[in-house]
C-alpha cells in the first residue's frame, strides 16, 4: 500500500486477464500494459506465469514479459509459479516474488494441475522452502472456495483445510478466489466467518470474479469482516482455461470507483487504468467489459467531441 492508502489492490490482469486470450497479444504490449498500470498507482500486480506453455499458451513469454518490465522501487511485481520449474524459471528472469496455487476442491485441482490437494500443498511446500533460502516473497492461491465447476459446492471448512498449511509455510497473504464467479454475499460471510476465527484478516484477500454480477456485493461483505487486500483486473480482463464460462475478475475500475466513493483509499487513479486497459483492448478480438471502464471512457469522448465543437 501506499502511505495513505487503506486498503491494497492486487492487479492481476496482465496473467489472470491474459492467460485466457484466444488472440496473441505481444510481449511489447504486456510489457507497455504492466508499466501503465503501475504508473496508474498500483503497487501489488501480477505480471505473468511461468507455467508450461503447452498449458497456457498465452503465457509463453513469460521471461521476456518480465525481463522487459521497467521495475518501480515499493512495487511487487509477482509471477505465478506452478511447479519447482517455474520457480527456476522465475528466479532465473529476476522475479524475488511469486505465487503458488492450489484449490479447495480436488476435483478442480486434478483438472488444473493433475494431482491431489495434499500432493499440491506438498508441491508448495518445496517452492517455498526454495524461496526462503532465497529471500523470495510467496503470496498463496486458494481457487473454487465458493464452488467448482466439477464438484459443486464447497464447504468452508474444505478453504481452511488449504488456507492454514499455506500460512504456516510462509505466504505472506492468501487469496481467496471465487473462480467461477458464483459466490454471494452470504457465502462470503459463511466462508469468512470461520477463517477469521483461525487466521487473521490482513493474511487474506478476496479474488471475485464476476459472472453472476456479485462481485462488487461480495467486496463490500469483504470489507464489512475487515478484508483490506483485494485482486481485480483492468477492465474486467480475465476467466479461467480451467473453468469453462466463468468471465473476468472484479474490474478494477469498477471496484476502486466503489471503494474511492467509500471513503477509501487505494491510491490508484481509475482514469488512468481505464486508460491502461484501453490501450491493451487494442490487442484483443473484443470490448473489454467493466462497467465504471466503459463508462470513463464514454465520457472522455464525450468531452472530446465538446472540446472538439467549441
Amino acid at each position: 500500500m501506499t502511505d495513505s492508502s487503506d486498503v491494497l489492490i492486487t492487479e492481476v490482469g496482465p496473467r489472470d486477464g491474459l492467460q485466457n486470450e484466444a488472440a496473441p497479444v505481444s510481449s511489447a504490449a504486456k510489457v507497455a500494459f504492466v508499466e501503465a498500470l503501475v504508473r496508474a498507482g498500483v503497487r501489488q500486480i501480477e505480471v505473468t506465469s511461468f507455467v508450461h506453455p503447452s498449458r497456457v499458451p498465452a503465457m509463453a513469454d513469460a521471461e521476456a514479459v518480465y525481463a522487459g518490465v521497467r521495475r518501480e522501487p515499493g512495487v511487487r511485481y509477482l509471477a505465478l509459479t506452478p511447479n519447482e520449474r517455474g520457480y527456476e524459471r522465475a528466479t532465473a528472469a529476476g522475479c524475488d516474488a511469486v505465487a503458488v496455487f492450489t484449490a479447495a476442491s480436488e476435483d478442480f485441482t486434478r483438472a488444473n494441475i493433475g494431482m491431489s490437494i495434499d500432493e499440491s500443498l506438498e508441491r508448495f511446500r518445496a517452492i517455498s522452502r526454495e524461496a526462503q533460502r532465497d529471500g523470495v516473497a510467496v503470496r498463496g492461491y486458494v481457487s473454487t472456495v465458493f464452488a467448482c465447476p466439477f464438484a459443486g459446492p464447497i464447504a468452508p471448512e474444505a478453504v481452511l483445510r488449504v488456507v492454514e498449511p499455506m500460512l504456516e509455510g510462509g505466504c505472506y497473504e492468501v487469496s481467496l478466489g471465487d473462480t467461477i464467479g458464483i459466490g454471494t454475499p452470504a457465502d462470503v460471510s459463511r466462508l469468512l466467518d470461520l477463517l477469521l476465527t483461525r487466521v487473521p484478516a490482513d493474511k487474506l484477500a478476496l479474488h471475485l470474479h464476476d459472472t453472476w454480477g456479485m462481485a462488487a456485493a461480495n467486496t463490500l461483505r469483504g470489507l464489512d469482516h475487515g478484508i483490506r487486500s483485494f485482486d481485480s483486473s483492468a477492465g474486467g480482463l480475465g476467466g479461467c482455461p480451467y473453468a469453462p464460462g466463468a468471465t473476468g475478475n472484479a474490474a478494477t475500475e469498477d471496484l476502486v470507483h466503489m471503494l474511492h466513493a467509500l471513503g477509501h483509499d487505494t491510491g490508484l487513479d481509475v482514469e488512468a487504468v481505464a486508460l491502461a486497459a484501453d490501450a491493451i483492448a487494442g490487442s484483443l478480438d473484443h470490448a473489454l467489459v467493466g462497467r465504471a471502464h466503459q463508462a470513463i471512457l464514454a465520457r472522455r469522448r464525450r468531452l472530446a467531441r465538446a472540446q472538439g465543437a467549441a
